[in-house]
């Protein structure tokens, strides 16, 4: 109970402060926007569904990356990351509220870019939001880790990239493909691991 607590507590202050200053939701819901409407008129007429998935995905993806850019600047800025790991709660903890709100941040934001996808190309189908749903997780769970790895480096901005699109590969090739099973595995095994592992990876910094 005092686990889901604390769970509850941190993804309900990012929460807080993003409905106060409302700088991430905005930015990914203009940012998706404007990829769907520049890939709307980029793409030949004719082109095949495959071809406007594939720029779906890609414009969800780096959406993600640019609220995972945000994920931990609050404390970043305020310089209370060090302060975040030595609270007294456990450490995956932070990992797992930090996840909920990314997670609530891509939903909110993709609640408009789906169905601005589904007029400016074919349509949208059941399979498609499932695996939007699906992806969601596993964007939401693995890039809340490296979002913490970088945000202690230098270079954070060119270092979450470098470690998120690599590992956003088979989110890309499972949502195009609708395989929905290889995202239900991929979330298992990378929230498990994202989870295991946060604790050593904060420790570390």
């Amino acid at each position: 109970m005092r686990y889901a607590r604390d769970v509850g507590a941190l993804a309900r202050k990012d929460l807080l402060l993003e409905l106060r200053a409302k700088e991430t939701l905005p930015s990914m819901i203009l940012f998706v926007l404007a990829a769907l409407t520049i890939f709307h008129f980029a793409l030949p007429h004719g082109a095949s569904d495959k071809a406007s998935l594939g720029l779906l995905w890609a414009a969800l993806v780096f959406t993600a990356l640019l609220g995972l850019t945000r994920a931990f600047v609050a404390e970043r800025e305020q310089g209370l990351f060090d302060a975040l790991i030595l609270a007294p709660c456990d450490r995956s903890a932070i990992w797992l509220g930090k996840a909920l709100a990314v997670l609530a941040f891509l939903v909110a934001a993709e609640v408009v870019a789906l169905p601005a996808f589904g007029a400016f190309f074919s349509g949208l189908d059941g399979r498609t939001v499932a695996a939007v749903a699906l992806a969601d997780v596993g964007i939401a769970t693995v890039g809340t880790l490296f979002g913490a790895m970088a945000v202690a480096g230098r270079a954070r901005e060119l270092l979450l990239p470098l470690l998120f699109l690599p590992a956003a590969i088979p989110i890309v090739v499972g949502g195009v493909g609708g395989y929905l099973w290889f995202l239900v595995l991929y979330d298992a095994i990378f929230a498990l691991l994202a989870w295991a592992t946060f604790e050593y990876v904060v420790a570390e910094q």
